[in-house]
């Protein structure tokens, strides 16, 4: 049976705190003599890094061989070797530490840092030029950025680890380097910015990104300090021995110990470390001393040095013999376990014990409790949780279950959680494992994380039990576990060349997606694990894993990455996502030659049109000189044709457009089925040709560039260069009654009518005067109009009138052909437009002149039945021209 927990118990603040060292495990012989060598460790339990301290001169023999080398260990704290690397050759290991996700940062004084993982890879970044020309003389490394000191005495800071730009924090003035000095994250800082405490003779300053503050103080200088994990305290060490521990603020002195006066300390101090937010540790040589914040001590003895890590909840030691863990006694287990306890958990457990005698004073000792039995409950859970020991784990939630079985009403998730979180502690604190970390770290920081450390150190089995064990998804070991097995495979031996290398290929490939659809859930990712076979030289163990990528999105970027062009640009396509295919073209444009990227969509078939299709359409909005080149590197002259036109109607200079217009006559002449656009071309580059010569003798009065044949020849015309309209209809071929059209609108526009009677009378006229009569109508000339009936086919020559408004010409006419039909309708007709449009008084233009027409009823007569009598005046002269009487009763019109 493990010891009773309160074996290891040491009281503190007169029995009321009591702390306890737990040996984590046993390591007789696995470290180093720990004085020798720079070291830094990873809280929660992670690995120590130590690397050989060059300032101190060592005798042969007195260290292992591989110590020997500019090399870097890495231990689990059970003592065994995880990783072994050299360092680069160029520049000074200044410091090095840890990240959260346990990958070491290493600072060499030029200002270049490496994060390796735990499998020996890196990433190399750099402080910036500055820092390498002044040098880096030391370093402070969190878990989420660096604080380096310069040759110039000024501080830098890298927030989080993706290689960014150094941030220079404020100047704190120094003449030279602080006596000691310490960094608080931002996490823990008011300003939420990292707080650098810098100690400068007999005070300290504090130094952020805004100001650097003298605190004032004279009980220094200080030649350690060290906050505490929540930021709120700091533990100060002076020359004198003293140590001081005070608020962060420095507002509050909280406890003072003379660390001269410890029993058993023996030359100088290495350490000064915190025990969780509490106590604070305080090493040399051999001996550990825990001080309490009333100046009450505990001491450890070691047979050699040590190293401390501090940790949220306690401190971790490292010695010669044992790593060990020193933190203060949680609650609940004091409550449980302490003896004399009258707590409702310790009457709890005790009922428990006296349960498994069968002794009856179990059942009177929870009635004692009956009104408390849910928090004893839950008391004895969490105190389970805070032990080390499974058997007294198994033993506290043995209490819980029996007092819970008291309860109505109770909910066991806090049961069934503490049993699964301790059955994964219990299996990673395994010294094969070596992660001792506690019930407090593990809910801080969460399962997923600790399944993420695990994977780190290639544990993929464990940590994929755990991640079923806990309902978690498993792709994340998953994905880790096939890029492991992508590095650490090679290609087959049962063929040669390429063949062993596709058949190694096929194999890794096979194995990965049958273990993804057997233990992931549908969603898995293979572009990661495919640019990872990328990465080292296996592009064609990538391309198989992307074939099994459900989401295009997630492989278009790596196929790009693998320039493996024609395959990104038919996954994009077939994804149907527009700006996906867009983004691939945009790419391969700005990285391959033009005609490469054009013999790549040209080559592409059909498989590629859309995307051929889509950069057209990109192009003629934003690059049209692209599209010029694409559609001549594709051969396809009516396209490039069609882009001169177009750009040609966009352009303000003449000489341009014209320059685009025999462009494009060239390349629709190219074409053997396109000749009538050739013949087309050709005539409008005359034709703008001829409109340049035109502006010239105008003087540019007047505007011809641009317009079509028969707006060149109107404008000729209108403008009295009848001359020059001529010759355009003998240059450009323009039929005689389109030619007489356009003559006939011109002139009637400007009312040239003697010109237009002389052109009608020129020859015969290919349009017919009818034509010739009705425009005119049309246009309210209706005098002129009428003089071109006689013209006209004798049997129109009535309606023609009639369009003129001649009733006397349209009567007369009928008369002299005898149609006495025709004359009925004219009558009729005449009747009509008389009484509806001239039974108002108005002004008409006629002839170039005015009329006034007037319509009244005969005298003597009812206006109803009475016939209606109009004439037509000239106003100024008081002439009656004509006069109409028109009588309702017979409908007939007498003049």
């Amino acid at each position: 049976m493990a010891e009773h927990p309160t074996a290891t118990w040491q009281a503190m603040q007169d029995g009321t705190v009591f702390y306890k060292r737990h040996q984590l495990y046993s390591i007789p012989g696995k470290f180093p003599p720990l004085n020798d060598f720079v070291i830094a460790g990873c809280r929660y339990g992670g690995p120590i890094a130590l690397m050989r301290d060059t300032t101190k001169v060592i005798a042969l023999g007195t260290a292992a061989p591989s110590f020997s080398k500019a090399q870097i260990h890495v231990f689990s704290s059970a003592g065994d070797v995880m990783l072994v690397f050299s360092v680069w050759d160029h520049g000074k290991i200044v410091r090095f530490g840890w990240t959260a996700d346990e990958r070491l940062v290493v600072l060499n004084e030029e200002g270049v840092y490496r994060l390796y993982d735990l499998q020996g890879e890196y990433q190399q970044y750099s402080l910036g030029s500055d820092a390498g020309e002044l040098g880096i003389i030391d370093a402070r490394i969190h878990e989420n950025g660096i604080v380096a000191l310069t040759g110039s005495l000024t501080l830098l800071e890298i927030k989080e680890w993706n290689g960014g730009k150094p941030l220079t924090l404020a100047n704190p003035g120094l003449s030279q380097p602080p006596h000691s000095w310490a960094v608080i994250p931002p996490d823990f800082t008011i300003s939420r910015h990292v707080e650098v405490l810098m100690s400068v003779e007999s005070s300290i300053y504090s130094v952020d990104n805004l100001e650097s503050v003298d605190q004032q103080l004279s009980r220094g200088p200080f030649t350690r300090m060290s906050p505490s994990p929540n930021g709120k305290s700091l533990a100060l060490l002076t020359y004198s021995g003293l140590l001081w521990v005070v608020s962060t603020d420095f507002q509050r002195s909280l406890a003072e110990f003379n660390t001269t006066d410890a029993p058993g300390a023996e030359g100088e101090v290495r350490q000064i470390e915190w025990c969780g937010n509490d106590a604070v540790l305080v090493t040399w040589s051999s001996l550990a001393l825990l001080v309490g914040p009333f100046g009450d001590t505990l001491q450890y003895f070691y047979s050699g040095p040590t190293f401390a890590i501090t940790e949220t909840d306690g401190i971790r030691i490292v010695g010669p013999d044992s790593c060990d863990f020193v933190q203060k006694v949680p609650a609940s287990s004091v409550s449980v376990f302490r003896p004399g306890s009258t707590s409702p958990s310790a009457i709890l457990y005790d009922a428990w014990e006296n349960f498994t005698r069968r002794s009856p004073k179990a059942d009177e000792s929870i009635r004692t409790i009956r009104p408390e039995l849910g928090s004893a409950v839950n008391e004895c859970i969490d105190a389970a949780g805070r032990e080390w020991e499974p058997f007294w784990q198994r033993r506290l939630l043995n209490a819980a279950k029996f007092g819970r079985a008291f309860l109505d009403l109770y909910d066991p998730t806090d049961f069934v959680q503490m049993g699964q979180a301790l059955k994964v502690l219990n299996a990673v604190r395994f010294y094969e494992i070596g992660i001792p970390v506690t019930y407090a770290q593990y809910t801080q920081v969460s399962p997923s994380h600790l399944i993420n450390r695990l994977t780190a150190r290639n544990l993929h089995l464990l940590a994929l039990r755990i991640s079923s064990f806990l309902s978690l998804k498993p792709d994340a070991v998953l994905k880790h576990w096939a890029c492991a097995k992508i590095v650490r495979s090679k290609p087959t031996a049962t063929g040669s060349g390429k063949d062993a290398e596709l058949d190694g290929d096929d194999a890794v490939c096979r194995s990965i997606v049958e273990k993804f659809e057997k233990m992931g859930d549908g969603n898995a990712s293979y572009a990661d694990i495919a640019k990872r076979a990328w990465e080292v030289g296996r592009a064609t163990l990538a391309t198989k894993l992307l074939d099994h990528e459900p989401r295009a999105s997630d492989q278009v970027p790596l196929l790009l990455s693998m320039k493996e062009d024609r395959l990104a640009l038919v996954k994009a396509v077939e994804s149907g996502d527009t700006d996906l295919v867009y983004h691939v073209l945009l790419h391969l444009q700005r990285r391959l030659p033009l005609g490469s990227f054009f013999r790549l969509l040209e080559e592409g078939g059909n498989k590629l049109a859309p995307a051929s299709k889509l950069l057209q359409v990109y192009a003629r909005e934003q690059n049209r000189e692209m599209l010029r080149d694409f559609y001549y590197s594709d051969d396809r002259r009516v396209e490039s044709a069609v882009l001169c036109l177009d750009e040609a109607f966009t352009m303000m200079d003449p000489s341009s457009r014209i320059a685009s217009i025999k462009s494009a006559q060239k390349f629709f002449s190219e074409d053997k089925e396109r000749g009538f656009e050739a013949k087309m071309m050709d005539e409008y580059s005359r034709l703008l040709t001829t409109q340049q010569q035109l502006e010239k003798e105008a003087d540019g009065k007047l505007s011809f560039f641009g317009l079509s044949v028969n707006d060149t020849i109107r404008t000729c015309l209108v403008n009295g260069m009848a001359k020059r309209a001529d010759k355009l209809k003998t240059d450009f071929k323009v039929p005689d009654k389109r030619f007489w059209y356009i003559k006939l609108q011109a002139l009637t526009s400007v009312r040239d009518f003697e010109g237009l009677d002389t052109f009608a009378r020129s020859k015969r006229s290919p349009i017919g005067y009818e034509a010739f009569v009705r425009h005119l109508a049309d246009k309210g000339h209706m005098k002129e109009a009428a003089s071109y009936v006689p013209r006209c086919d004798a049997h129109k020559r009535v309606d023609l009138y009639v369009v003129c408004s001649e009733w006397r010409m349209a009567a007369k006419e009928c008369k002299d052909r005898g149609d006495k039909a025709k004359l009925e309708c004219v009558s009729v007709y005449a009747t009509k437009e008389v009484v509806s449009e001239f039974s108002h008084r108005e002004r008409v233009g006629a002839g170039g002149g005015f009329y006034e027409i007037a319509s009244v009823p005969a005298r003597g007569l009812p206006p109803a039945a009475a016939p209606t009598v109009s004439w037509y005046t000239v106003p100024r002269a008081g002439i009656i021209t004509h006069c109409c009487i028109t009588d309702p009763s017979v409908g007939q019109v007498h003049e």
